[in-house]
């Protein structure tokens, strides 16, 4: 049987954008705004999660990132297979959160 063309890969983008001045405001929700569209959804504060079905479809994201990055500012790209993503250890102590913390927060397609 022959290789699967889907290798589901995860794409965690972080960043750490000023927000001082009302130009700086609008600089972070325009980002925002342009990872929503990407198809970016929220994992964390700051930290935003996307679903490639292969390597280039997440190497085509990396792209359209770079051509949009916010003057100021540091974005970081951190991409994985979607089995090394699996693999998040969620360390929540008495902190509660609605997040899944088992393979049920896996999406089918």
């Amino acid at each position: 049987m022959g290789e699967s063309v889907f290798r589901f890969m995860r794409s965690l983008l972080m960043f750490d954008l000023p927000v001082e001045t009302a130009r700086d405001r609008r600089e972070y929700a325009k980002f925002v705004k342009f990872l929503k569209k990407q198809g970016f959804v929220l994992f964390q504060k700051s930290i935003y999660c996307k679903l490639s079905v292969n390597e280039a479809s997440a190497k085509a994201t990396e792209k359209t990132i770079k051509g949009n990055l916010p003057k100021n500012g540091v974005v970081s790209l951190l991409t994985l297979t979607e089995n090394q993503f699996n693999s998040i250890s969620y360390l929540l102590g008495d902190y509660e959160t609605d997040v899944l913390t088992n393979f049920d927060r896996v999406v089918d397609l």
